[in-house]
């Protein structure tokens, strides 16, 4: 196949972060292996990247090319951090149209990479290529169950953007305009296919997460039963579900057992104060740690060390299962169609949706079973490991998007 050159926009890259960032950088190296890219990215993530490119050389950087971009001033100064930012993502894919156009660049295929979701339009059909769109994700309600621990204004919030999100599923003419000029829609999950209505051949479901290989592979190190999770501490991730399963199961094992059971939560965000009040109600202090949000590299060592994920997010997607399961770690989560589609019953649980307190029994469950055996503790590691080679490798979404990029 010969070598195209791909423009892709990528609101979030930084090699140094998690998440979102991770992905854009990733994706864009990927997009190199195969083919050229111009990565349109704003100019805020410029830094990070120039540095990042020169204390870690690669060939593949002759394949790419960044292009900074940002609205103007006066259209931007109102944004903070997360404050304000779909509304600005909209303003600026609008505005990166006409900047490429000024340029004059020579491209075959356009592609938005990342930073949108099912119910964000894209703008890129605007410059008359062939155009690919996604990965793509659709966020399903948080069932209003496992609400009602957190503070009224998440369940106000959660359905109000659910009505902002039926406004442009339903009237958007961009949005619709998006759908019937692309190419082709990559899925993160089945929920986009139904959202959109989808038909044909012009998508495809697969998950957007992945990790690197940090891992060397699974070692029996599990003399110590350590659960871990990570993530923003916010009602989506579900780490009240988490930590209340955990206690549950510290009760349920002898009390000369509990000094090697330990769980640990990275993060930071508005609601670690409930959950440091729910550690210290329960009197397992001693159990149960918090830490901040740590460097990559810190958090890989974690991993290493620990023998369970748990994960019980609302979400429609979480990098962090692919980090999870690249350490060999089964994952315990929700039946939904974000981790709960990724994890088989080979390397860990999927817990159905229930009322709140037959949640944090089954979720305990699973912890039991893997605390009581050994055996199955080290199959579903050695699958976790397996499922990760298969399906959630950088190099498997490369591979995958060669495959689309060559259908066009």
């Amino acid at each position: 196949m010969s070598t195209k050159i791909i423009l892709a926009s990528c609101y979030a890259i930084n090699p140094f972060k998690g998440s979102e960032d991770a992905m854009g950088w990733n994706f864009v190296k990927q997009i190199a292996r195969f083919n050229k890219v111009i990565a349109v990215t704003r100019e805020n993530n410029k830094a990070a990247i120039e540095f990042y490119m020169q204390q870690n050389p690669d060939e593949i950087y002759n394949n790419i090319t960044f292009l900074y971009f940002d609205l103007p001033y006066w259209m931007r100064f109102w944004k903070k951090g997360s404050r304000g930012a779909m509304l600005y993502y909209y303003m600026w894919q609008k505005g990166i149209v006409k900047h490429i156009k000024s340029k004059k660049l020579n491209f075959d295929i356009v592609h938005n990479v990342n930073f949108h979701n099912d119910w964000t339009p894209s703008f890129l059909w605007k410059l008359k290529k062939p155009m690919v769109w996604g990965p793509v994700g659709h966020h399903p309600l948080i069932p209003g169950v496992y609400l009602r621990s957190y503070s009224l204004k998440y369940f106000i919030k959660d359905r109000l953007t659910w009505l902002v999100k039926n406004m442009f599923w339903n009237y958007s003419t961009a949005l619709k305009k998006t759908v019937s000029n692309a190419s082709h829609i990559w899925c993160m999950n089945t929920g986009v296919v139904e959202k959109l209505n989808l038909k044909g051949s012009s998508y495809s479901v697969f998950p957007s997460v992945a990790s690197e290989d940090f891992s060397k592979g699974v070692n029996d190190k599990k003399k110590n039963f350590h659960v871990i999770s990570a993530g923003r501490f916010v009602p989506l991730k579900g780490f009240d579900l988490t930590i209340r399963s955990f206690i549950t199961f510290l009760y349920s094992i002898p009390l000369s057992d509990r000094a090697n059971c330990k769980l640990t939560l990275v993060g930071s965000g508005p609601e670690r104060m409930f959950y440091e009040k729910i550690i210290a109600e329960s009197k397992f202090q001693d159990n149960i740690e918090i830490i901040e949000w740590i460097e990559r590299k810190e958090l890989m060592k974690l991993y290493e060390k620990a023998s369970v994920f748990m994960f019980p997010s609302h979400e429609g997607a979480g990098m962090v299962v692919a980090e999870a399961l690249s350490f060999g770690l089964p994952v315990i989560c929700l039946d939904n169609i974000g981790p709960g589609q990724y994890i088989t019953p080979d390397c860990g649980f999927v817990i159905p949706h229930s009322d709140y307190s037959s949640t944090i029994f089954n979720l305990k469950e699973a912890l039991n079973k893997l605390y009581l055996s050994n055996k199955l503790l080290l199959d579903m590691s050695i699958n976790a490991r397996k499922r990760y080679l298969e399906r959630f490798t950088w190099e498997s979404r490369g591979e995958h998007l060669n495959t689309i990029y060559n259908t066009l």
